[in-house]
Formats: C-alpha cells, sequence, structure tokens
C-alpha cells in the first residue's frame, strides 16, 4: 500500500512530554500501513533515544534517526523530508499531539482539491494559535484570500514532490523562525493552499515548565536577523504595493507591534525591553515603508510610529495605558429553541476598570507623524477607534476546558452608542444573541463560553459572566446532537459552561421547587430538568462550515 503521509517529528530532550504525541500518533484513523512516522533525534541526552528505539522495534510504521545535535529544528525536518515516503509530509513537534483523525481528515482535503499545503485547525493549550484563519474552511486559499499569513508554524501537510520540485528545505542550525522562512515561501509559490477548519488537527502545547524551545529568551540581534530573512522571501515573491506591504505588516505587527504593547511589554525586563526595541527600531526604519504601518488598526499605528521614531519612553507610558483596558460580557438570556441554545449577552470594553469612553463624531484623520506625547496618542486612538465603530464586531466561542478545542457560533449583533456624559464621549455596547449548536460540542467535557470583540486596536476574550444571582437564567438540560448538554454557572465566579455528557456529575436541580419533590419513607423522589428539543439538531460532522469562496 502506498505511504499517504510521512509524520515528521523533530526530537531533542522532550522527556515525558513525548508521549502523548507517541500516542496521538498511534491512534491516527489513517490504516496503520498508510502512514508513517519519523522521528529525527536531534542529539537528546535523556531518555528519550531508548524510549524511541524501543517503539520503533514494536511498530512498523515508526523509524527513529539519531544525529548529532544541530542546535535547532532545522536540519532534523530536512532529514525527515530525505527520508520520508509519503506523498504528503506533515511536521509536529515533540511535546505536540494531534486529533485521532488529523492525518485522515488533512490528507483526504487536500487531495480533494489539490493541494501543496494543507493547514488543519490548531488549538492552544497555553499557546497562541490563529483564530480568524480557522473561522470556516478555505479549500483554496491564496495569501490574498485568507488570513494565510497569520499561521507561520510548519505544523502543516506540504506534498513531497511540491518541496522537491522547488527544492525547498528549512534552513538549519542555531537560528530562529526557520519555520517562516520555510513557510511563507510555500505559501507564495504552492499551486493551492487548503485550510481544514471543521475539525482541530493540530494541539499546541505549552509545557508545565514553559520548557519548549519557543519559550526561552531570544538574542534580540540574532532573531531579528533571522527575520530579516522572511522579509526577503517575501520581496523575492511579489512585487511592491498593497500585497507586499500586507505580507510585511504581519511580521510588523506580530513580532514588533505586539511585542510592545500593554502587559506583554511591561512583563519583561526594563532592560531586556530596550535592546528589543533597538533591533526592531533597525528594522522598521530599514525595510517598511510608510504603506505597511497605514494599514495597522489604531493603537497599532501609535505604537509603530512611535517605535519608528525611536520613543522607547513613550511606547512604554502608552503600554501602560493599555494595560487597563479590558472587556466585559455579561449575560442576558440562555434557553433551548428549536435544539441550540440562545445565549444573548452584551459586551463592552472598560479602561481601569470603568466603561470606556469615546471622542463621538470626529471625522477620521490620517496618523501624521507619531504623536506629541502620551494624552495626542489617547486622544487620537479614542477619535479613530470611534469613527470606526461600524466595523466593531462580536463572536461567541464554546472552547473544551481540557484540550482547548474551540469553534466559532452563529451570532446577531447590534451595536449601540450610549452617551457618557455631557462632552460629547460615548460607550460602545455590542447586544448580540449567538445560536450554540450542540453538533459544535463534539467530546464530552466541560465547555466555556467565551466572548471575543475586535474594536479598533483591540481583539479580546472573556468568559461570559458574572451573571448577576437574582437575574441568572438556568436552562435545564438537554438531549441535543446525541449529548446530553447542561448549561450551568461556575463557582464562585458565575461564567456560563456546558457540561456535555455528565462530565461534571451535575443534574441542574437549582430550578427545582418545594412542590416538586415527593418523599416516600427514606426515600425522595426528584424530577430532573430536561428538555427535549422541538428539533434535533445533526450529529456531529454531519456538515461542515460554510467554506469560504
Amino acid at each position: 500500500m502506498p505511504i499517504k503521509v510521512s509524520v515528521v517529528v523533530p526530537v531533542y530532550n522532550p522527556g515525558v512530554y513525548v508521549e502523548d504525541c507517541i500516542d496521538s500518533l498511534l491512534r491516527q484513523s489513517l490504516p496503520p500501513d498508510e502512514y508513517e512516522v519519523i522521528f529525527v533525534d536531534d542529539g537528546s541526552t535523556d531518555d528519550t533515544p531508548a524510549r524511541l528505539d524501543a517503539l520503533a522495534a514494536a511498530e512498523p510504521r515508526v523509524t527513529v534517526l539519531h544525529q548529532e545535535n544541530s542546535g535547532w529544528s532545522g536540519k532534523p525536518r530536512n532529514v525527515g523530508i530525505d527520508t520520508a515516503r509519503g506523498e504528503y509530509v506533515m511536521f509536529v513537534d515533540n511535546d505536540d499531539h494531534l486529533g485521532d483523525e488529523a492525518l485522515e481528515r488533512m490528507y483526504d482535503y487536500g487531495t480533494a482539491h489539490g493541494a501543496d499545503v494543507v493547514v488543519g485547525k490548531m488549538a492552544g493549550k497555553g499557546r497562541g494559535v490563529p483564530v480568524e484563519l480557522f473561522r470556516r474552511n478555505h479549500p483554496r486559499a491564496t495569501v490574498e484570500n485568507a488570513p494565510l499569513i497569520d499561521s507561520l508554524t510548519p505544523h502543516k501537510m506540504f506534498r513531497r514532490a511540491f518541496l522537491d520540485d522547488i527544492g525547498l528545505r528549512f534552513p538549519e542550525g542555531p537560528r530562529r523562525l526557520e519555520d517562516h522562512v520555510f513557510v511563507t515561501e510555500a505559501y507564495l509559490r504552492a499551486a493551492n493552499v487548503s485550510v481544514l477548519s471543521d475539525y482541530v488537527c493540530y494541539y499546541h502545547v505549552r509545557r508545565d515548565d514553559a520548557s519548549n524551545a519557543g519559550f526561552q529568551r531570544f538574542d534580540p540581534g540574532g532573531y531579528f536577523k533571522n527575520l530579516r530573512e522572511a522579509l526577503d522571501v517575501v520581496e523575492q515573491y511579489t512585487e511592491p504595493g498593497p500585497l507586499r506591504d500586507r505580507l510585511f505588516r504581519r511580521w510588523l505587527r506580530v513580532e514588533m507591534v505586539e511585542r510592545m504593547r500593554a502587559r506583554r511589554l511591561l512583563a519583561l525586563p526594563a532592560d531586556y525591553r530596550r535592546e528589543l526595541f533597538g533591533e526592531m527600531h533597525q528594522v522598521v526604519v530599514e525595510r517598511f515603508g510608510p504603506g505597511v504601518a497605514a494599514g495597522l488598526q489604531p493603537t497599532q499605528q501609535v505604537v509603530a510610529a512611535l517605535m519608528a521614531a525611536d520613543r522607547y519612553d513613550d511606547v512604554e507610558a502608552f503600554a501602560e495605558w493599555e494595560a487597563g483596558i479590558a472587556l466585559t460580557a455579561v449575560p442576558e438570556r440562555v434557553a433551548w429553541e428549536d435544539g441550540t441554545l440562545r445565549v444573548g449577552f452584551s459586551a463592552e470594553y472598560t479602561s481601569a476598570a470603568e466603561p470606556m469612553t469615546f471622542v463621538a463624531g470626529t471625522p477620521r484623520t490620517p496618523l501624521d507623524g507619531p504623536p506629541e506625547d502620551l494624552a495626542a496618542a489617547i486622544a487620537w486612538v479614542s477619535a479613530d477607534t470611534a469613527a470606526r465603530f461600524g466595523q466593531a464586531t462580536a463572536d461567541l466561542l464554546v472552547r473544551e476546558r481540557a484540550s482547548a478545542a474551540q469553534y466559532f457560533q452563529p451570532v446577531e449583533f447590534t451595536r449601540e452608542e450610549v452617551p457618557a456624559g455631557d462632552d460629547g464621549r460615548v460607550r460602545l455596547v455590542l447586544h448580540a444573541t449567538a445560536a450554540v449548536d450542540p453538533a459544535a460540542l463534539t467530546r464530552a467535557g466541560v465547555w466555556d463560553a467565551l466572548v471575543r470583540v475586535r474594536l479598533g486596536g483591540w481583539t479580546k476574550e472573556c468568559r461570559l459572566g458574572p451573571a448577576p444571582r437574582g437575574a441568572r437564567p438556568t436552562p435545564s438540560a438537554a438531549l441535543a446532537g446525541g449529548h446530553v448538554v447542561l448549561p450551568y454557572w461556575t463557582s464562585p465566579h458565575a461564567h456560563l459552561a456546558l457540561d456535555v455528557d455528565r462530565a461534571t456529575g451535575r443534574l441542574g436541580l437549582g430550578a427545582l421547587s418545594l412542590d416538586e419533590v415527593t418523599a416516600s419513607g427514606d426515600r425522595l423522589r426528584i424530577p430532573l430538568p430536561s428538555t427535549s428539543p422541538a428539533t434535533a439538531p445533526r450529529p456531529p460532522c454531519a456538515s461542515p462550515p460554510p467554506t469560504a469562496p
């Protein structure tokens, strides 16, 4: 039987964290004779080499290669590519793991759409992963019609012949961002990239001791030297203009501006902050024209302008102001309707624990150079954000607590401008109703309800709640989508969560009245509250989310 997928796992001293990776690879729904697993041990000094050798002796689909330490993951991945026999090559890190059907689903999706690259939905356990990219399936994605550039880790499936035809391999040796160089070129040269979003394929895991390679402090000079190499790839395969600016914007936004914002900056040692800032300033003035920063959100534009002007102290002051901004979401209605759980809520931003207010009625004006001072920066952000109120969005996601798998739920929302005093300032309140489909709750466990709001330069999430005790809706359990689903309020914070298939043992008895309980001798008879939805929702996985054109 031809090998469909070769899974390449670079390995260096993972210890016990490799076990979840191994287990997930052996549980794959793809038949064992249709995929292979290649562990490339990069000079581990723990017990991992012996563990992997024993595994390979017992499992015909597993191969283990040993080499001297190369300093990073690039060379082990390249050795894996050269050894691979599969039609596709999938890269997995030794402390991460796959969904049980990941290889089968990604391979089938990729071959169905002739993809050179297949990007599977990711979940982050203590690690950030792209969110907007996985809002829906993209069978034919490009860097122009989908936010592909937001996902530059190598944890994807690549057609082996494509890699060989264009001679694509990872940069080797001790370095950073080798995956950015590799994945960016793959995106720009692929005939097609397919994004599979209706199943969590890859679980990106932060170790309990935060010892993952990507969490170690990096040398700013070396890091931004490697970042320039990724920019070189963009320059090689694009022409000057809006597309190149938009791609460059990803590195300005993610690798520079976001590192200089709010608590993320303030948590760093003071001397390290300044060292990072100095390297970022050099890249900005050397490589980015005005069109790159112009496409950022208001708060990001301020940081980028201050960075270009080499004004670190003002960046720090702006970060201290932003650190006080948070999202709040208040539940207003939770009830079963026709097989779905209808969740009503309102959401708004706060600053220093008070509702955030904005200057209303001011037309948008471009940021003409760096703001004069902190007050000017805040005033411009306030006015520009108010002018963008019509772009504010609200979403509700359900996230499984143990695995971090999450899914967007359909939401309808309105925007309300609420006067906030006599000086013309207003608050923006989003009123929303979400329809939670039990079919999205694909496994037993506790699923938390999270609200996500995009406004101006902020995209923040928060748990839905707390719900005031006196006005707290108490819907019963329902048998829906093949699952028993019980909405409940967590203790002590009163956030909305969904118990699927009695993961917590809750019975939902809080809404019973005393006259519903009967006693007979030493026994009590209590009716279990439940709802039988009028329209049963579709079974899990019967229909994927909407597909992008």
